[in-house]
């Protein structure tokens, strides 16, 4: 399994941005692709994460109601829309598959390279 994080960048507060993460290999319907975030001196912490198959989704409480996880289809890349951005949400975040909606990074298996989010005030 491979995956692909893309879309970040520079953006002011209140701005938005949409990550996009790719994913080739052998991932079943029923695999979560999830969404963390590491911001530095931090640990990883979990972002968002949605079920391939079902679509079914889970947010971290600082997240919800700003972010939205999605998905077109079982083959489709997994979107990340973030909207009303703060200067918190600055980090590397990285997209990850796994066969269960977990909060913690260690109960998924592959990870993508992460793409920077940088919230300027």
């Amino acid at each position: 399994v491979q995956l692909q994080a893309s879309g970040g960048g520079l953006v002011q507060t209140g701005g938005s941005l949409t990550l996009s993460c790719a994913a080739s290999g052998r991932i079943l319907s029923s695999d979560v692709v999830g969404w963390f975030r590491q911001a530095p001196g931090k640990e990883r912490s979990f972002v968002a994460g949605i079920r391939r198959g079902s679509g079914i989704t889970a947010y971290a409480d600082s997240v919800k109601g700003r972010f939205t996880v999605s998905r077109d289809s079982t083959r489709k890349p997994v979107s990340l829309q973030m909207n009303s951005l703060k200067p918190e949400d600055t980090a590397v975040y990285y997209c990850a598959v796994g066969p269960y909606m977990s909060r913690s990074h260690s109960e998924y298996a592959y990870w993508g390279q992460g793409t920077q989010v940088t919230v300027s005030s």
